[in-house]
């Protein structure tokens, strides 16, 4: 699933193709890519301006004129991809729409995970299905005392501690192994047996990593993620812990070491990464 640095750069791409333009048409191609919508979505969303792009950790949307967000979750392999019309040729495009700057959007969707969803918005503007979400580390009010502060007092392991979207957002399976190793912090470790410093530690390590990611496009193993303009990101030739099970720490030489932790695959060093 797309993290926070995927996420971005596909919003960027958003922005700077289908900002201040009209939606002159949609087509709805498999109901599930609108699931939970009480009334259809074409009707409503056509007339109305796209005036940006806006994301909250993995959640992406773009704000309309009535005031209203169109909310989009790409799911396990979510794309949007913008050109010319005809541009994208797929069998799995799930959502067409026309806007008046003549760029078409084209929502992707093999596995049918992800949906766009036309929602109320808070005094604020955020969508109100994603108002449980916590700032992301990106997010210029995003406070690292007071998120220290609520990671420290979880008696969970520290990696779910930082999957937790309520208490820091964007963080998932890779960033989450990244960001420990860059750490020097055991996954399995819990949170509250941490020092305040290491937290930050930790918290410093999530911004770095992914600010890191986002000047490569994001992470992509297979031609699932990409960005609007249908090309992958490039981070995956600079993993040091996610999916280099046995190759050697680039920090000691140990190998890598992979185990099932909480229902998902965990990646460190067992040598280096102490704490």
């Amino acid at each position: 699933m797309p993290e926070l640095p995927e996420v971005e750069v596909v919003r960027r791409g958003l922005a700077e193709h289908l900002s201040n333009t009209t939606v002159l048409s949609c087509e709805v191609l498999h109901a599930r890519a609108n699931r939970g919508q009480e009334s259809p979505l074409a009707p409503q969303l056509v007339g109305r301006r796209i005036t940006g792009w806006h994301r909250r950790g993995k959640f992406l949307w773009a704000a309309l004129d009535d005031d209203r967000a169109l909310m989009v979750h790409l799911g396990m392999s979510g794309q949007m991809i913008v050109g010319d019309p005809g541009t994208a040729t797929s069998p799995h495009i799930r959502i067409r729409v026309h806007c008046d700057n003549g760029r078409e959007l084209c929502f992707i969707d093999q596995r049918t995970f992800g949906r766009w969803l036309l929602c109320e918005t808070d005094a604020e503007g955020t969508p109100v299905p994603a108002q449980h979400i916590a700032l992301d580390p990106l997010d210029p009010r995003f406070n690292e005392l007071e998120t220290a502060r609520k990671m420290r007092a979880s008696k969970a392991s520290i990696k779910s501690v930082l999957l937790n979207q309520s208490l820091i957002s964007g963080v998932g399976n890779i960033y989450a192994d990244e960001s420990l190793w860059a750490a020097g912090i055991k996954p399995t470790r819990p949170a509250y047996r941490l020092r305040r410093r290491d937290i930050l530690n930790l918290i410093s390590a999530v911004q770095e990593v992914m600010h890191r990611a986002l000047a490569a496009g994001g992470t992509s193993f297979d031609s699932l993620y990409v960005n609007v303009n249908g090309a992958s990101g490039y981070f995956s030739r600079s993993l040091n812990a996610y999916g280099q099970t046995g190759e050697p720490c680039a920090r000691c030489g140990t190998p890598i070491r992979r185990v099932a932790f909480a229902n998902r695959s965990t990646h460190y060093c067992p040598s280096c990464q102490t704490l």
